[in-house]
């Protein structure tokens, strides 16, 4: 069985990428992290190093390795957690996955009232929307918020709450010729210059190209920046517009201008999926309760 803690230290050397820099970081002496290397080396059979001018350098098997053991590691971080709340007097855990919109708008108020009301409850949060969603425990999130039409079929072992709905919008820079218009529609963007803000597979991305091709377009994209915060930031420097969940325009610079959207118009339907597996959960149903409160009383943010 390898020892967890020289496998902690293999995987700083490869991190920091010499031994020196890695007894550095870990507090140990060079002596005693190589010590550590070479006896890994022994249990696995593996050279995991190999000399590369003054300093050394992984090997293939080494990255492997790292590779390998990551999730292994992050279990042991957790079981070290654990303890540690034992410990400490915590027994309660709550996990949350959201996506990066509800992360800016929602959970630190969120996480502030909730962890005021419960202040043993841990509380792990994740950011799912960019990878299969499910928490590092493997098991999925107690909660997670998601963006999905009302008909998409319920994750097994879960029940859905509805929460909002998000309509989009578009995000000019200050003087262009939409602003003190009202609402625009999708079809009077056609010869702008456009300014990706979402991953081109991501839900948003697709309604919003969808909703363009049904007026008869499609929109030219000249840069791809894939993320509500640093499009924004392109539109504010004049390079473009962009249509985003209002979610995601709600706190602008005073040079970008938020404009409503008219029908036909995508619009994101929020919910949040909670795990129903016949046990009571009074700290995932309040949380729920809190972010309801949230988002329908946005004032309630400030308390």
């Amino acid at each position: 069985m390898l020892d967890p803690h020289r496998l902690r230290v293999f995987r700083s050397v490869v991190a920091s990428g010499s031994v020196q820099a890695a007894a550095d970081n870990l507090g140990l002496t060079s002596s005693a992290v190589s010590q550590h290397v070479a006896a890994l080396q022994r249990e696995t059979g593996l050279t995991l190093f190999h000399r590369a001018g003054r300093g050394i350098a992984p090997t293939e098997a080494a990255l492997a390795l790292v590779e390998r053991t990551d999730e292994v590691m992050s279990r042991w971080g957790e079981l070290d957690q654990a303890v540690a709340d034992l410990r400490e007097g915590r027994s309660g855990r709550l996990a949350i996955g959201y996506f990066a919109s509800a992360g800016a708008a929602w959970m630190p108020a969120l996480v502030k009232r909730l962890t005021h009301e419960y202040p043993d409850l841990v509380l792990e949060l994740v950011l799912t929307e960019a990878e299969a969603r499910g928490s590092s425990t493997g098991r999925g999130p107690d909660i997670d918020l998601v963006i999905d039409p009302p008909d998409t079929p319920v994750r097994s072992g879960y029940r859905r709450i509805e929460l909002t709905t998000d309509p989009f919008v578009v995000i000019v820079p200050a003087g262009h010729p939409l602003i003190g218009q009202g609402p625009v529609s999708l079809s009077d963007l056609r010869r702008e210059t456009w300014v990706s803000n979402d991953y081109p597979r991501s839900i948003g991305h697709r309604m919003v190209v969808a909703h363009c091709n049904a007026v008869g377009f499609r929109p030219r994209f000249t840069v791809q920046a894939q993320d509500h915060y640093t499009a924004i930031r392109f539109v504010e420097a004049g390079i473009g517009v962009s249509v985003l969940p209002g979610l995601a325009a709600r706190d602008l610079p005073a040079s970008v201008v938020r404009i409503p959207l008219a029908p036909p118009a995508p619009v994101r339907h929020l919910a949040a999926l909670v795990r129903d597996d016949g046990t009571p959960d009074e700290a995932a149903d309040r949380a729920v309760a809190l972010l309801t409160d949230l988002i329908h009383h946005p004032s309630s943010r400030l308390r």
